[in-house]
């Protein structure tokens, strides 16, 4: 059986990761802070990296670990930095077998998208120009490698707030008005179907730079739509603003999405519709039909 050495476990994509791969692989999860069935890694750490190798010998490594702040990451680069691309370079240095990386969209600049695997990169945030550094050194310097990008990727945890389903939910369900930006697309993409692409991937040992998102590309108003119209839940809560009335610290990717025509061919994955994951989501958590 192999062993993966899963980083970041305590994230929304490691939840499901945990969920899809811990039947089927020898899964060993560390996170930046220890909890039951958990060890603590800081990716950060090039010592404690290279130890935590040592120890584990994993055949696979799959690194969720990341400062995904965005506004956090412009208002302390270095810490992005430090992160963002010397952990990963620290795992890389250090690590011999296969590397499966998630970047973001967030490497583009959002001026003419949806993007594919060949699209020119352009990051305007920092965030993005951290996570684009990581994608470079694992190309330049790693020969079994899968980079999966990814964009806008949700679940439900009780114990995670980094969701835009889960804020979307609960404000609606507590009758609370919410503002959406109607100006930036992407494709809006369930983790359980990311984290199913990430075990298929393993499977046919898929290796590059390749693309992942759902079947949907739409703005984040039109997703909080969908998902109120899909929860039940009311949609005269949902007041549609624009990006700059948010006064952020980091720029967005207005018109960004991902192209996954490379690993519908390559690989013979088909992106899942939002609609579907919605529904299914919805019965998965709420037990609702």
């Amino acid at each position: 059986m192999k062993r993966i050495l899963l980083t970041g476990s305590n994230g929304q994509l490691g939840y499901s990761c945990k969920k899809d791969l811990s039947e089927k692989f020898d899964l060993i999860c560390t996170s930046l802070v220890k909890s039951k069935g958990t060890l603590q890694l800081d990716i950060s750490d090039r010592v404690a990296v290279l130890n935590t190798l040592e120890k584990i010998q994993p055949h696979i490594v799959i690194n969720l670990s990341a400062f995904t702040d965005v506004d956090g990451c412009e208002k302390n680069p270095h810490l992005a930095n430090k992160i963002n691309f010397e952990g990963v370079k620290n795992i890389c240095d250090n690590f011999d077998g296969h590397l499966i990386h998630i970047s973001s969209d967030y490497v583009f600049d959002g001026k003419d998208g949806p993007y594919d695997e060949f699209s020119t990169t352009n990051p305007i945030s920092v965030y993005g120009a951290s996570k684009l550094k990581a994608d470079e050194y694992i190309i330049k310097n790693k020969s079994q490698y899968t980079i999966l990008r990814a964009n806008v990727l949700y679940d439900y945890h009780k114990k995670t707030s980094a969701s835009f389903l889960k804020w979307v939910i609960e404000s609606l369900q507590q009758n609370k008005s919410i503002k959406v930006v109607n100006d930036q697309l992407n494709n809006p993409t369930w983790t359980r179907n990311f984290s199913n692409v990430i075990l298929k991937i393993i499977k046919k040992q898929g290796h590059g730079l390749i693309n992942y998102a759902d079947n949907g590309l739409m703005t984040r108003y039109d997703f909080a739509l969908k998902i109120a119209n899909i929860f039940d839940l009311d949609t005269n809560l949902i007041e549609q603003i624009k990006t700059e009335e948010l006064k952020q610290e980091a720029k967005r990717p207005m018109k960004s999405g991902l192209i996954t025509k490379k690993i519908e061919n390559n690989f013979n994955i088909k992106p899942v519709s939002v609609d579907s994951s919605l529904h299914k989501l919805k019965k998965l958590v709420f037990n609702k039909k």
